[in-house]
């Protein structure tokens, strides 16, 4: 009993918590409109392109980020493409295997039908 009135205890905690953080939420986006509504257009305006600026500057600086680590794991001895093995150069047998429908022909082709196979004894 102990364990379940620990976890109902926890379960109520946790909605505190919750309600506490919607109610922490609501107060600063009150906060913030107040804050807009004080400031002039022209202030408001200048502080959108200051914005914008700095999530570029952002934006720019991962992408340097996403392609200096692209190419380190192209680079990497662990990647496939990075170490040994490739496509054409690899340990799996499946690969190693003689192709077996090399040389033979269409079996959709007219000359394989229903009738042939008859003849052949498939259908008796």
């Amino acid at each position: 009993m102990g364990l379940l009135k620990n976890l109902l205890k926890g379960s109520g905690d946790r909605k505190e918590i919750k309600e506490k953080l919607k109610q922490a939420q609501q107060d600063r986006k009150v906060e913030k409109m107040v804050l807009e509504r004080e400031k002039s257009a022209n202030q408001r305006e200048l502080e959108r392109y200051i914005e914008e600026r700095r999530e570029a500057q952002i934006k720019e600086q991962l992408d340097k980020i996403h392609k200096r680590q692209n190419q380190e794991n192209w680079k990497s001895k662990n990647m496939i493409l990075g170490g040994k093995t490739t496509i054409l150069n690899n340990d799996r047998p499946i690969l190693k295997e003689k192709n077996i429908f090399h040389g033979n022909k269409n079996m959709f082709t007219k000359e394989h039908s229903i009738m042939n196979h008859t003849d052949m004894g498939f259908f008796k």
